[in-house]
């Protein structure tokens, strides 16, 4: 019955749009209806606008010579610029990996339900996200005018296991990245923490019916839903550390900001290197943006019946339409 309702509203609507038409017969099969696409004359607009700026973005960046685009293309691949590209990326992955490390074991003592463990994560996190990056650096680069010596051994005892020169273990690198390491750990906590809380309780509830320990549901069940909303703001946080790399200039440590101002404190060609120093940044920035497109992607599948497609295949699907159209 409601197939043939449906068709009678169709039929009605199909009569009742013919009987207005002026061009339509007084017998015969009625005239199909001409669909007509919406039109958007405020996107054509804004689109016309935005190509009218690149435009003349693209022209003012070729014509004016005092881009110097030979300086440049001189510099670019530099072997010191390569080399203090190579200190950055290692700054970056070191610190990235011991921050996601300290990071996920503070979070999980922030949770914990012993008071001494939850009060001690709070304090650490408290702590370092009051005080800015470089006043760590700093601190850590003269550590040893408060300790000569760092030892390992039993606490609260005269014996020593091992023992070594402050001034030797803390070297520039290894300042840059504990400071570094430190500090996005307290962000990385708070990150990972909210995702953990972000999982639906059922899933814990669930997990400890299984009988599962306390390790396997954090890091077997929790972990890898809580991934879905930890992703998005962690690659945020990264890409903000291969920005924030270029402050252990303090340390004169030769990164890649560092490594550009040394170059141009003696060629005084100050904008063509601080161009250099862009374009390698916007580089390694786009390299992070699309491992976190994929990477969100992959972890979809648990979430959506449809994966998203990937830009190529938007556009084979787009250029495809546009044949058979």
């Amino acid at each position: 019955m409601s197939v043939l309702k449906a068709n009678a509203v169709s039929v009605d609507t199909l009569s009742y749009t013919a009987s207005i038409s002026p061009a339509t017969p007084t017998c015969g099969a009625p005239i199909p209806l001409r669909i007509v696409d919406v039109r958007h004359p405020g996107r054509w607009l804004g689109s016309a606008f935005a190509v009218a700026v690149l435009l003349g973005v693209a022209h003012s960046l070729a014509t004016n010579p005092r881009w110097e685009w030979g300086v440049f293309a001189q510099w670019f691949f530099a072997p010191s610029v390569l080399k203090g590209l190579g200190q950055t990326l290692l700054l970056t992955i070191f610190s990235t990996l011991a921050s996601i490390v300290l990071g996920t074991a503070i979070a999980l003592a922030r949770l914990s339900k012993s008071p001494l463990l939850s009060s001690l994560a709070w304090v650490y996190i408290w702590f370092f996200r009051s005080i800015p990056t470089l006043l760590v650096l700093i601190i850590l680069y003269n550590f040893a005018y408060l300790y000569d010596q760092i030892s390992l051994g039993i606490p609260f005892t005269d014996v020593v296991f091992a023992q070594w020169s402050t001034v030797d273990v803390l070297s520039q690198f290894t300042v840059a990245v504990l400071g570094l390491s430190l500090m996005q750990a307290a962000y990385a906590a708070e990150i990972i923490r909210g995702g953990i809380i972000g999982v639906d309780p059922g899933q814990h509830e669930a997990a400890a019916a299984l009988g599962l320990s306390v390790r396997r549901r954090i890091f077997r069940i929790i972990l890898p839903q809580a991934l879905r909303s930890i992703l998005p703001t962690g690659f945020n946080e990264v890409i903000g550390l291969v920005k924030g790399t270029s402050i252990v200039y303090v340390l004169a440590l030769p990164e890649l900001f560092y490594t550009v101002q040394v170059i141009y404190n003696r060629t005084q060609a100050v904008i063509p290197l601080l161009v250099v120093a862009t374009v390698w940044y916007l580089i390694i920035t786009t390299v992070l943006t699309t491992l976190q497109y994929y990477i969100e992607r992959h972890f979809a599948r648990g979430a959506q019946r449809l994966v998203p497609l990937t830009p190529m295949q938007r556009m084979r699907v787009w250029l495809r339409g546009q044949t058979h159209a």
